[in-house]
């Protein structure tokens, strides 16, 4: 059996951080900070595993045998991100999961497992990583997500691979240090070059039976700037790293970088073309593909890039991206949490907004045990309606400055599906004319509510606009 990458699937937050406009509130300091492009910017109710998902959405058309979920920013460290996930898709529970972390390659190393273990499985890297304000990385970072699905007859299949481990210290963040913290880049760069990415390429493409030089498209994850002009130089391969696309329109995705290069570079190659991935981080993954045609999903990568609300105001960025902390007053002293014999009972239908059709076809959310349908007076067992894959419209919306949501105003109303259903919802990623009545609108996975003190999240689904507006450029 031929195993190949079958799809690819893609998300990045609606919001993307204007690096020349937040130089130039740096500027006083001399800070060197990215000064050209785009930062992607999760919403304040985004993090890893809503990006995971979003990422994988498109690629649960049939059951796999595992999904596989790498990040180095989970917001649990004694929960399984890839479980949620599993009841967010509407998976069943029979699907092996697996979590990958500490590692910005572990995306390439899950993708070349599965690759290598011959099975229909879904890999997803997603990062929301914290950084200090006015370092490198603030700027330099990003968040986002890429997914891929690997299985019998791919259009991608894996011709060559290596795997190279070396524990070198180009970054690190730590409980004690959770921002990164970064070493000198000239350092990084010669020792990166010469002891890891050449030898991991050439040993790869060896495996492959090919030449650096035959590589038409790469999409590599470079620690540094100028890491694959420094290595291509070696290896005399004109190859365009796709990755560097990603790095100027949306910043580092970290363990999602390689997988979204790679969704770029599939896009760009043609039939009997060799591309090669390769995840950086305590070594790393080489993976030579040769193409034998398209791979599904992979043109949503460039539109992905394309697309956006650009955001220039300096505090908004400082508040999304936890680097300062405002006082909201007594309204954000209201803090939920979710219990476990609640989530127990109804959080599978309420992550994956499963609603029920009753025997007269009315659909509704949440279901239980007797029908609203006011024609129905017993209880029935209601079919499964899974709303989170459906568009709806909106019916009613309010634009609310008195409760709390760190990002404001909060929008909310009520939305009604194709099917019949209504249900009221929270709005997102709010476009600048505001939201109105019949608007079209599609589902988003969110964070609900959190505790801050004990440290959880609650996650249900939010209304955002089907359509983002052109980027442009920066």
């Amino acid at each position: 059996m031929q195993i190949g990458i079958t799809a690819m699937g893609a998300y990045l937050p609606a919001l993307r951080v204007d690096r020349k406009a937040m130089a130039r509130e740096y500027s006083w300091s001399g800070l060197g900070m990215a000064r050209a492009g785009f930062r992607a910017l999760a919403g304040w109710d985004e993090d890893s595993l809503t990006m995971a998902v979003e990422a994988a959405r498109g690629l649960t058309g049939t059951v796999p045998d595992a999904l596989r979920v790498a990040s180095t920013s989970a917001f649990y460290t004694d929960r399984a991100q890839s479980a949620i996930a599993l009841d967010a898709l509407a998976l069943p529970r029979t699907v092996r999961t697996a979590d990958l972390a500490n590692s910005r390659r572990a995306g390439t190393s899950a993708l070349l497992e599965a690759l290598l273990g011959g099975r229909d499985e879904i890999v997803v890297a997603s990062e929301k990583r914290l950084t200090q304000a006015g370092s490198a990385a603030q700027l330099g970072y990003g968040d986002g997500a890429a997914a891929v699905r690997v299985g019998e007859g791919g259009a991608a299949r894996l011709v060559g691979h290596a795997s190279l481990t070396h524990d070198l210290v180009d970054r690190y963040a730590s409980q004690d240090h959770p921002t990164p913290y970064a070493y000198e880049e000239r350092f990084v760069r010669d020792v990166a070059v010469a002891e890891i990415v050449v030898p991991t390429i050439r040993q790869a493409c060896a495996a492959a039976g090919i030449e650096p030089v035959q590589l038409a498209h790469v999409a590599i994850a470079e620690p540094v700037a100028g890491t694959w002009a420094a290595a291509a130089r070696v290896l005399k391969s004109a190859a365009t790293n796709h990755c560097q696309s990603v790095s100027d329109r949306a910043g580092d995705l970290g363990t999602a970088l390689p997988l979204f290069g790679l969704g770029l570079a599939l896009a760009a190659a043609r039939p009997g073309d060799f591309v090669l991935v390769l995840g950086f981080g305590s070594g790393a993954d080489a993976l030579v593909l040769e193409v034998t045609g398209t791979v599904a999903g992979t043109d949503a990568f460039a539109p992905a890039l394309a697309e956006g609300f650009r955001l220039t105001s300096p505090t908004r960025f400082l508040n999304l991206a936890g680097a300062i902390a405002l006082d909201w007053g007594m309204r954000a002293e209201f803090q939920q949490k979710a219990q476990a014999t609640v989530l127990e009972r109804v959080g599978r239908d309420v992550i994956g907004f499963i609603g029920g059709r009753d025997s007269l076809g009315n659909v509704q959310f949440p279901k239980s045990a007797y029908p609203i349908n006011p024609a129905l007076s017993a209880p029935e067992m209601l079919e499964d309606v899974r709303l989170a894959d459906l568009e709806a419209r909106i019916v009613s919306i309010t634009a609310d400055r008195l409760n709390f949501t760190p990002d404001p105003p909060f929008d909310f109303g009520l939305v009604q599906f194709d099917n019949g259903a209504r249900v009221l919802m929270e709005m997102v990623d709010r476009p600048e004319q505001g939201f109105a009545v019949g608007d079209p609108v599609r589902m988003r996975l969110r964070i609900k509510a959190q505790h801050r003190d004990l440290g959880t999240r609650t996650y249900f689904w939010k209304a955002a606009p089907l359509a983002r507006p052109a980027l442009g450029d920066a």
